[in-house]
């Protein structure tokens, strides 16, 4: 597999300062990982975009500062709350003889058939799972077809997840990744009818009231 490279540099600039990187294009970072000590970073926006597309948050990435190479995760994305553009990233170097544990999001192929031919729903209960394996291993995402659907009810679960050599599932393999249930029909709620009688014994009512109302008035 090739390791993706993004290039990145010491980085001086702290606390308010970083504002101005941000408007040279560079995005702060910080690279830590058990057994080395912070490294304050920054690196291209525009770079890290490219690799963040191509590597996601699973994928092994080498940051290259100088002559180093450092074999790390994209742990952490600060987001500004407005764009949703990375304004901070967090990297975590890993041991590439080691075991991680990491969520690999699951990527759902395919069309339903019992969605499209018998009307039902598709529920998904997860989004992502939990596995283990070396960094090197990490899968980028896990396939989900949904063409296996073709009843109504009937579920996809974990343990008919196919994952490469290497990885292990650490999520219950009877939990339920995805359903095909029925449409719920919209409960009618129904409208009583209201009598003519009745309004027109209110509308009388009311007038004799309002009659008497303005009697009182002209005794006075």
């Amino acid at each position: 597999m090739e390791i993706i490279e993004l290039q990145a540099t010491k980085r001086e600039a702290m606390g308010g300062a970083v504002g101005m990187l941000r408007e040279e294009g560079l995005l702060p970072a910080e690279l830590y990982g058990r057994g080395i000590s912070n490294i304050h970073l920054s690196i291209s926006a525009k770079d890290f975009n490219r690799v963040l597309k191509a590597a996601g948050e699973t994928t092994i990435v080498e940051v290259v500062i100088g002559a180093e190479k450092h074999p790390v995760l994209i742990h952490d994305i600060q987001r500004d709350r407005i764009e949703g553009t990375p304004v901070h990233v967090d990297f975590y170097q890993v041991r590439l003889d080691e075991k991680i544990k990491a969520h690999i999001p699951l990527e759902f192929t395919g069309e339903a058939p019992a969605v499209k031919a018998l009307g039902g729903v598709l529920n998904k209960s997860m989004s992502e799972i939990e596995v283990e394996a070396l960094p090197a291993n990490l899968p980028h995402g896990l396939k989900i077809d949904l063409s296996v659907l073709a009843e109504l009810n009937q579920s996809i679960y974990v343990k008919d997840v196919v994952v490469p050599a290497g990885v292990k599932i650490l999520v219950d393999p009877e939990s339920v990744l995805v359903t095909v249930t029925e449409m719920m029909a919209e409960e009618v709620v129904p409208v009583a009818p209201v009598a003519i009688e009745d309004v027109k014994v209110e509308s009388e009512e009311k007038k004799a009231e309002r009659e008497k109302e303005k009697a009182a008035v002209e005794e006075k």
